[in-house]
């Protein structure tokens, strides 16, 4: 490109500044795109997000296992009610060790050894599990799989951002939410036929898949560039966009960011509204995320179809649930590069309060022999309970769960890691997704603590009316502190929480 043609990416001077560049450079940036190839790339990603698929699939394994092990001949593998609800949460407690440990791995070892390095904790706990002669084996198990969750939930989507361009990085940064959702939905279908150490073994095959291919993928461009292996980064590139492209043009855009922020973000620089705002709207995120409270719905999904006597039998109920998750994540890959992020973020928050609203209702205002909840107390002690339905009103609980999941992949799961991602600046990218994982799980850990002692001292309309109320507060949020970042790339993006302009809306 001519230095007559290039248009700078921040006017000093102009009544009509645009944050991002004018026609003829968004011209050339079209044709650019259109000329990239992208099946190495697809590739990439899809190595990558295979740690996603385990990690799902780990997330909501205590859904088909509580109610087995409640039952179980074994007195050292009986669960009650309290470490049911341990079993159920420890996960999450991990996980959040693990996003802590990605706040030095991803800048040490890079996005994808860090990726790679998850599969180590990962294989040891679904070993321990599926060799489990105690309680104590069952939750080192889960905490070992939940740190391996850590990391992923804070690298994959990093990874992706920064190997994607901006004409697929809204498909491919749902993707992660994709394959985690298949996950979950592959136990699901598997708890219909394995027993819960089967489905341990089950959980090493992704795992080791993942390790393998991702051994012939390319680092990120942009983190070999600020390691100085500028040679490495171009070949990167190249294998990434295709050896008859222009990526020489995106190297150099890639070069100058990351020139930009060589240093690594000091304690001083943290007060600069180029960092902590994006570090706030993706932590606050993240923070509300959790709160309208997903992680606590998939992992006690069974149990709460037994307490509230869905038409089904749980264990189907849940499978069906899942395959609604992930026809709703699809379609919000689909739609996230021409609808945008904002929008889909309303409807899914709308959709989200409506459906905990109507859960909260009615197992408040149903009796208690047609919704089956007993006096609307313990649950976990439901399991023993007859789920035979005694009228069709009890499809509402089902249909206002898939409602729920519905609304939650279609944008507040998979767009909220996909902003984390692109909206964070480089220099401290490494260390804030970290931050965001660790406020994320702390969040999920303390919830589904909670979330069964909340239930049998106050009822299971309690939760889900707390949820919808958090819900109400997403659709604020979304309003007030979110960008749109449709089409725009990292380095633009970047460039707009610098100059604060307004045009970056437009």
């Amino acid at each position: 490109m001519e230095p007559s043609t290039r248009e700078p990416l921040v006017r000093k001077s102009s009544s009509s500044y645009r944050t991002f560049p004018g026609s003829t450079c968004k011209r050339l940036d079209k044709e650019y795109l259109r000329s990239l190839h992208n099946k190495r790339l697809y590739l990439a990603v899809f190595a990558a997000v295979l740690g996603n698929f385990s990690f799902g699939f780990a997330l909501v394994y205590p859904s088909p296992v509580i109610p087995a092990l409640e039952a179980h001949p074994s007195p050292a593998l009986r669960l009650d009610q309290h470490t049911a609800s341990w079993f159920g949460s420890v996960f999450t407690l991990g996980a959040a060790a693990g996003g802590l440990s990605t706040m030095v791995l991803n800048d040490r070892l890079g996005r994808k050894l860090s990726i790679m390095f998850s599969a180590l904790p990962s294989a040891l706990g679904y070993v321990l599990m599926a060799g489990a002669q105690g309680i104590g084996m069952l939750l080192l198990g889960r905490v070992l799989t939940g740190y391996a969750g850590g990391i992923t939930s804070a690298s994959i989507p990093v990874y992706i951002s920064e190997v994607s361009h901006p004409g697929v990085r809204g498909t491919l940064g749902a993707c992660p939410q994709i394959m985690a959702v298949l996950g979950s939905l592959v136990l699901y279908a598997l708890g219909l036929v394995l027993d819960w150490r089967w489905l341990a073994v089950a959980g090493e095959v992704p795992v080791l898949v993942m390790i393998v291919l991702l051994c012939f993928m390319p680092n990120s461009p942009r983190f070999l560039v600020s390691q100085g292996k500028e040679d490495e980064a171009l070949r990167s590139l190249c294998w990434l966009r295709g050896k008859d492209t222009d990526y020489a043009r995106e190297y150099e855009q890639i070069k100058d960011s990351v020139r930009k922020q060589s240093r690594r973000v000091s304690c001083a620089e943290i007060k600069d509204p180029f960092i902590y705002k994006p570090i706030l709207i993706a932590v606050g995120m993240r923070f509300l995320q959790q709160l309208s409270g997903v992680t606590c719905v998939l992992v006690y999904l069974q149990p709460i179809f037994k307490k509230t006597s869905v038409i089904l039998k749980p264990e189907y109920d849940a499978a069906l649930v899942g395959l609604v998750r992930l026809f709703s994540v699809a379609i919000a890959a689909v739609s996230m590069d021409k609808a945008g992020r904002k929008i889909l973020l309303f409807v899914s928050a709308g959709v989200m309060l409506v459906s905990n609203l109507t859960m909260g209702l009615y197992i408040h205002f149903v009796p208690a022999p047609q919704n089956g909840t007993i006096a609307n107390k313990t649950l976990v002690s439901s399991a023993n309970l007859p789920a035979e339905p005694t009228n069709y009103i009890t499809l509402i609980p089902l249909l206002a769960a898939m409602f729920f999941i519905m609304g939650y992949a279609m944008g507040w799961g998979p767009i909220t890691w996909l902003l984390m991602s692109e909206i964070l600046p480089l220099k401290a990218r490494g260390v804030a997704s970290g931050l965001c994982v660790v406020v994320s799980w702390l969040t999920a850990f303390t919830l589904t603590q909670l979330f069964l002692h909340v239930v049998d001292v106050f009822g299971l309309e309690v939760p889900f009316l707390f949820f919808a109320v958090i819900c109400a507060g997403n659709v604020l949020f979304t309003g007030c502190c979110v960008p749109e970042t449709k089409g725009r790339s990292l380095e633009q993006i970047e460039a707009f929480f610098r100059t604060g302009r307004r045009s970056f809306m437009r």
